[in-house]
């Protein structure tokens, strides 16, 4: 495999448990419609359709997702799919790609249930870190905060790498809500946002340094693992011996060539019902409304109805949302919580997902 000059490396799958009820185990976030009539697994897909600056894309998932990738996936070019086994973080994940890759060719890392707003953006900032990567650099996409969020790692830059890059001087762990006013005035630090650029040989050659044991263990898998059509199943056996380690413990922390670029591209991780309340248009009254719904004297309200019709009076910062049979109200405050709830009759079937939400018949 290779090709033209990047290769798009997209990580799907999940637990299901942050936009739940909506979300399930047996259909993560990825895999729903939930900014338009894309999933956000098509949508990471679409970025990189029609442009000579990207090659197929490869896709790491598991095995409890394939048939959900096969579906989303078909109308777009895919060079290979791995299926791990069993999840094992994403330093593994992305080594497995890496060994099926050309040791020159330079991997895009993206999550696939992240948003974008501005894929122009998006795309500059992925050209101008797939140049610094092919110098040797394993780059971080960053983006420019927007307030001192406290459910991001940030990462502070450091000396200029390149008329665009800069060195990253420190990596840091979600922190609390003081520490991020002053990462935010400081004007140094910006979100990590999950999205990275670098060869293939050069993550390996790092991942080997840092984690022999790990990458061994992977290495072992990929050379017993078995090819069925462009499908890649890595040995079950030798991938059960990871320990594991997201790939920005394992390698980004611990590499004296970690750099970064940074941009303003509407990014979002849709990581709570917040999240994805913030990206969704509004009313006049700061109301967000998927379903039949009717709202009275309410302000900045989430209604997400699959079929039961809504109707809410002179409430405000409220969350509320129909699945099936489940109904989950929660405060704006509170909405965050709901993954205590994932695994409640998860066991029964879900409907396919659909374009739009559709009615139920009405009672007799």
């Amino acid at each position: 495999m290779g090709g033209r000059e990047i290769i798009p490396v997209i990580l799907c799958g999940g637990s299901g448990t942050r936009l739940w009820p909506r979300s399930r185990a047996a259909r993560p976030k990825p895999f729903l419609r939930l900014l338009g009539d894309r999933t956000l697994f098509e949508e990471t897909l679409s970025r990189f359709s029609g442009s000579s600056l990207f090659a197929p894309s490869v896709i790491v998932t598991g095995a409890a997702h394939l048939d959900l990738v096969e579906e989303q996936s078909g109308r777009f070019d895919v060079a290979e799919i791995i299926v791990e086994p069993e999840p094992r973080q994403t330093a593994a994940a992305l080594a497995l790609a890496a060994l099926r890759l050309d040791e020159d060719a330079i991997m895009l890392v993206c999550p696939s249930d992240h948003h974008i707003g501005d894929s122009a953006a998006f795309l500059k900032a992925a050209e101008s870190a797939a140049k610094m990567a092919a110098e040797g650099w394993l780059v971080c996409i960053t983006v420019a905060p927007s307030g001192p969020d406290t459910r991001f790692g940030y990462v502070r830059r450091g000396e200029a790498a390149g008329p665009v890059g800069f060195r990253v001087a420190e990596f840091v762990e979600k922190p609390d809500e003081a520490r991020a006013a002053e990462y935010l005035k400081s004007g140094l630090y910006a979100w990590n946002a999950g999205i990275f650029a670098f060869k293939a040989g050069e993550y390996l050659r790092e991942l080997r340094r840092f984690r022999p044991e790990l990458a061994a263990a992977v290495e072992e898998s990929a050379m017993h693992g078995k090819e069925v059509g462009n499908r890649f199943f890595p040995d079950r056996d030798s991938f059960a011996k990871i320990i594991p380690e997201s790939l920005d413990y394992a390698v980004m922390e611990n590499t004296g060539r970690a750099a970064l670029v940074t941009a303003e591209m509407g990014w979002s991780d849709i990581g709570n019902w917040n999240a994805l309340f913030a990206a969704r248009k509004k009313d006049g009254s700061g109301n967000a409304v998927s379903g039949p719904a009717q709202l009275i004297d309410c302000e900045n309200v989430l209604v997400d109805s699959d079929g039961p019709r809504v109707h809410l009076v002179g409430v405000k910062d409220m969350v509320v949302v129909i699945d099936g049979d489940d109904v989950m109200i929660a405060s704006a405050s509170g909405a965050a919580q709901v993954g205590k709830f994932a695994g409640i009759d998860d066991s029964r079937p879900k409907p396919p997902e659909t374009a739009a939400p559709s009615r139920r018949s009405p009672r007799p």
